[in-house]
């Protein structure tokens, strides 16, 4: 590997690891509050979005559930996108959970053996606590102070998206829904990759849905498809999945360029 070909190979890795650059999204109306989380030994900002039909009825809607979900995340341009959708019929009524970044590489990273890998994420496999901080404590909240129904769903880009194919593989029945655009699957020697036979042995019975992309990013890319070959060999009856391969977006514009797509066939 050249000198250029791996500077551009580490800053790709790199940016898997950050927020993706800022927008002017308008900022939707929204709940907030915080919540001290014993998983996580902290307390979290939390962003509702909650749809149009949901103050003018008594029906419980589904949840979606996201990382990177501050204000000056990814929340509003979500909660924008699901507000259009939902205008145009295109998909039912959906709440929005956005969860407010503290340490992003902390908390979206699993378990690594990869010295290299701290280069870009820390080396604390806390996606584990992450995730018991979301299903043990965020949906109790969630479900005590809003109707919702037993649906749920999550969506991730980069190392959220790494987080979203992590719960779907080792902890599937967490939700029934996953999104995951352009996903860190090289983290951890593409561990995830590699073990997804075994995973996809012992995966639980009832039905799950999964949408996941891949951007021209090599490093991403490949792993994306090798585990798309997986699932199309591997894949129990009752997971309905689709791969999109985009080869001519970005790291950085996958999320946007495929998000409309991505939740209309997830979650309709």
């Amino acid at each position: 590997m050249n000198k250029i070909t791996f500077l551009l190979f580490l800053l790709t890795l790199t940016l898997s690891c950050k927020n993706n650059p800022q927008y002017n999204d308008p900022i939707p109306e929204h709940d907030n509050f915080t919540i001290a989380s014993s998983q996580v030994d902290e307390t979290r900002v939390i962003n509702v979005w909650l749809p149009p039909t949901y103050k003018n009825g008594n029906d419980s809607f589904p949840v979606l559930y996201m990382p990177d979900g501050g204000i000056k995340e990814d929340f509003p341009h979500i909660a924008n996108t699901l507000a259009k959708l939902i205008e145009e019929k295109s998909i039912p009524p959906y709440i929005l959970v956005g969860i407010e970044n503290t340490e992003r590489g902390r908390d979206l990273s699993g378990f690594s053996e990869v010295e290299a890998d701290a280069q870009y994420c820390p080396l604390t496999d806390g996606a584990k606590n992450f995730r018991g901080f979301i299903t043990d404590e965020l949906m109790p909240k969630i479900n005590n102070t809003y109707r919702t129904t037993n649906k749920k769903g999550i969506i991730g880009e980069s190392l959220a998206g790494l987080f979203v194919m992590e719960t779907f593989l080792i902890a599937p029945k967490a939700f029934d829904l996953y999104i995951a655009m352009d996903p860190s699957l090289w983290w951890n020697n593409f561990n995830l990759v590699k073990e997804a036979n075994n995973h996809l042995a012992v995966f639980p019975s009832d039905e799950k849905k999964l949408w996941f992309a891949g951007s021209g990013a090599e490093d991403i890319s490949k792993h994306t498809q090798k585990l798309a070959k997986i699932l199309e060999a591997e894949a129990p009856e009752n997971l309905t999945w689709t791969y999109q391969d985009e080869p001519d977006e970005k790291h950085s514009t996958i999320f946007r360029a495929t998000k409309e797509k991505a939740i209309i066939w997830a979650l309709n």
